[in-house]
């Protein structure tokens, strides 16, 4: 058996931030400006990934941020991490992100995302993180959607690094798209 003080339990690192949305922070069509957004995400990544390693963190991608509903000036936004992955250096951090209307109760999922963060040490080495201790079926669905993701992007990168996407190959796919080619 595993030594059990190499492991921790989702909850030991979940973290949960409220804020109200200010007009500071709006863009020109008077919604929360998605940048905002992202870096709350960001900074709450980097709180739940450092509270599972115990060190510093760093963001190494972020995989897939849809903006599925605005948030607007004067909601309250709270924002759920955890981890949902780890790997030998590396942690999935998920987050969702909710806005509620604090007037009439109303409460919609904005988005959710999964940062890839990365432990280090204080020379920027990157530095083993303990293991993950799963204690319900959605945890187990959120590891197993993460080896899924891993794959894809393998897959993804695999794709990209053996074909050159030479126009003279694809010129004829683009002919479905609104594009036009105008190679001199």
């Amino acid at each position: 058996m595993q030594d059990e003080t190499k492991f921790k339990k989702v909850d030991d690192s979940r973290i949960l931030i409220s804020e109200l949305m200010l007009p500071s922070n709006s863009n020109f069509n008077g919604k929360i400006h998605g940048g905002y957004i992202l870096n709350l995400m960001d900074q709450i990544a980097f709180a739940c990934a450092s509270k599972h390693s115990k060190t510093y963190c760093v963001t190494a991608s972020v995989d897939t941020v849809d903006f599925l509903n605005p948030i607007e000036i004067g909601e309250l936004v709270t924002m759920k991490a955890s981890i949902n992955y780890v790997g030998n250096t590396s942690m999935v951090v998920g987050i969702r992100v909710e806005a509620e209307n604090i007037r009439t109760g109303e409460i919609k999922h904005c988005n959710s995302s999964y940062f890839t963060m990365v432990a280090k040490d204080d020379e920027g080495n990157s530095v083993e993180v303990p293991g993950l201790i799963i204690n319900d079926k959605q945890g187990v669905r959120r590891f197993l959607k993460c080896l899924k993701r891993n794959d894809m992007k393998r897959l993804r990168r695999k794709e990209f690094k053996e074909k050159d996407f030479s126009p003279n190959d694809y010129l004829h796919i683009l002919e479905a798209y609104k594009v036009k080619v105008a190679i001199p």
